[in-house]
């Protein structure tokens, strides 16, 4: 499937099996942000939140940069590339309920590496780096990287990535944990989709219940902790497909998941 822009094919998008591969296609222009990717990145997550034959999601960037931020030409042309609802790429305010991996060979950097940090999962290539340079041209990182940059690093080298503008290599960015898979340069789209479809193969309804605990219970008050967990995880035990995994196990066979 082809979601495409006025003049250009600027996002595509391919399944496989339960997983939906999306590509923002600007690899002249390495894959800057402008209107078009926007609303289509937006329009393909939408299709894997509503999806029931969708599990997860990997996003890449054609060529050798994942994404360079937005894009200035289009910006200084009066452009930007925000949706409603969804903020920047479509994307960094509103991630999607399914589980989103980026896939990074080359460099995400400015809102490009805001766009990683709104995914849940990192698979990077030692060809990858990953920077807030908006300091350098006297802006601020104002796609949710500055909040959370230090959740997913430590507070010190979150800080100064934010405020140096420099870049962290991905052999960095692993060993402090922001990155999950390192791998050679060229595999990082493959071994997300490897990733992915680990998870795709697990029940749809507990995946999607699982990262939702995870992403909202920092915010949640301690007392109402096991509460909240509760609500969100009963729907998921009373499910056809809890029915379906616990079948699975006794019958010693893989499970048929219906979603539902």
């Amino acid at each position: 499937m082809t979601l495409t822009g006025d003049t250009e094919q600027v996002i595509l998008t391919e399944r496989v099996g339960r997983v939906l591969i999306v590509t923002i296609n600007r690899p002249r222009l390495r894959n800057a942000i402008n209107l078009a990717v926007a609303e289509q990145l937006s329009a393909a997550m939408d299709v894997l939140d509503w999806d029931s034959g969708l599990s997860a999601a990997v996003l890449t960037g054609a060529g050798d940069c994942f994404c360079a931020g937005m894009d200035l030409n289009a910006f200084l042309r009066g452009e930007r590339p925000v949706v409603a609802g969804r903020g920047f790429a479509g994307l960094v305010e509103s991630p999607p309920a399914k589980p989103l991996i980026a896939a990074v060979d080359g460099p995400a950097l400015a809102g490009g590496f805001e766009i990683v940090l709104a995914a849940d999962l990192v698979v990077a290539s030692t060809a990858a780096r990953f920077g807030l340079p908006e300091v350098t041209r006297g802006l601020v990182a104002a796609g949710g990287g500055l909040f959370r940059l230090p959740r997913a690093l430590p507070r010190a080298i979150a800080l100064e990535v934010a405020l140096t503008g420099g870049e962290l290599s991905a052999e960095a960015a692993h060993r402090f944990g922001l990155v999950n898979r390192l791998v050679a340069p060229g595999d990082a789209t493959a071994a997300a989709l490897a990733l992915a479809e680990q998870i795709a193969a697990n029940g749809p309804l507990a995946v999607t219940a699982s990262k939702r605990v995870v992403v909202e219970s920092p915010g949640w008050p301690a007392q109402e902790l096991f509460a909240r967990t509760r609500a969100i995880a009963e729907p998921v035990f009373g499910s056809a497909d809890a029915r379906e995994g616990a079948a699975a196990f006794t019958q010693r066979r893989a499970p048929l998941w219906s979603g539902i």
